[in-house]
């Protein structure tokens, strides 16, 4: 998917924090929209304090639980937010938001399964890892 501007980044941000994005939308493309979003442009929230409480709510606002299995995962959205901040940081200055998140979801950082070469799916995976932040087993990650 590709974004052709700030104001469809913005839209499902919005939609995402006010729980209104149809269960259908919340894609990978549109995870990685809102967090660009938030951590460009909502400087009133802190990312990593304020979005395992926005993702758990917008989980149970579309009737996915918040479990030991399913819904909101500690590590991954942290090591998420962070690959985002650390991409929004080196992209060029000048740049349209769209464009950086389309340029993150092109990058190694932006693929689904980024995590995988850091971290064993076992340890990504578990329990522990979904309820709290576990560090990567494979590899250091590269921000």
């Amino acid at each position: 998917m590709s974004f052709s501007s700030d104001e469809e980044l913005r839209g499902i941000a919005e939609a995402m924090m006010d729980r209104t994005l149809p269960k259908p939308a919340w894609t990978h493309a549109a995870h990685v929209a809102a967090a660009v979003w938030i951590v460009a442009r909502c400087p009133e929230l802190v990312p990593e304090r304020d979005m395992p409480m926005l993702i758990r709510a917008y989980n149970e606002a579309t009737g996915v639980p918040n479990s030991d299995t399913r819904g909101y995962h500690e590590t991954i959205t942290l090591a998420s937010l962070r690959a985002t901040a650390a991409f929004l940081g080196g992209a060029p200055s000048g740049m349209a938001l769209h464009a950086a998140c389309n340029a993150l979801l092109d990058s190694p950082v932006g693929r689904k399964d980024w995590m995988l070469t850091h971290w064993s799916r076992e340890r990504l995976f578990s329990v522990e890892a979904r309820r709290r932040w576990v560090g990567p087993d494979l590899a250091p990650l590269p921000f």
